[in-house]
């Protein structure tokens, strides 16, 4: 997160804690999309994403007395969500009418990433179906393996700041990013070969 922004988060949640509620929609303005990216990432269901990116912001402002600006804003901030997402994984697991994981079509499939405009019909579909393949992959993760693949290799968090997430050790963090690295390598082998990297992001 730049400086500028966070500094302009804390401001926002000061102004918000002092009866100021405009400041929410600054807030939402700057993190709806990402927000909403990142539990679309974690869930596979785009109306999902977007019902706990809302949950969120309204978490926000019912803790916007409690907000202490301690540590980076996005870091609580995707605390919260986290949070939401795995008791809403919990509920779908005892009410299982609507099935876990990446829908191949309809509203819910995943959205395309962007391509390079360059390429060829063919390489297009392939990055395409390289971009599925990712994102179905990552959404089979094991829960806390998951968010830490999210959180550190799109949302650009440090281990310290994902620990604080997930409320374990850094260490640990290290040891969930290793094994789901190993996973995602193991299950898209056949789109990236043995040794060739899933993406752009790392994993």
């Amino acid at each position: 997160m730049v400086p500028e922004l966070e500094d302009a988060d804390n401001a926002a949640m000061r102004r918000l804690s002092e009866g100021d509620d405009l400041a929410l929609k600054e807030i939402m303005d700057r993190w709806q999309r990402p927000m909403t990216h990142y539990l679309f990432r974690h869930l596979g269901r785009e109306h999902d994403a977007v019902s706990l990116a809302q949950e969120t912001f309204v978490r926000v402002y019912e803790q916007r007395g409690r907000y202490k600006p301690t540590g980076k804003f996005a870091t609580w901030l995707f605390t919260i969500a986290t949070n939401l997402c795995r008791n809403h994984v919990r509920w779908q697991v005892r009410h299982p009418t609507v099935p876990l994981g990446v829908e191949a079509d309809g509203e819910d499939s995943p959205r395309q990433e962007p391509v390079d405009p360059g390429a060829t019909p063919s390489e297009t579909v392939l990055a395409r179906e390289k971009a599925a393949a990712v994102q179905t992959a990552i959404t089979l993760l094991p829960e806390d393996l998951r968010t830490a693949v999210l959180l550190f290799e799109y949302e650009n968090l440090g281990h310290e700041e994902i620990a604080r997430v997930q409320e374990c050790s850094a260490k640990a963090v290290e040891m969930r990013l290793y094994r789901a690295r190993q996973l995602l390598r193991d299950r898209l082998r056949a789109f990236f070969g043995p040794d060739e990297k899933s993406g752009n992001k790392g994993i």
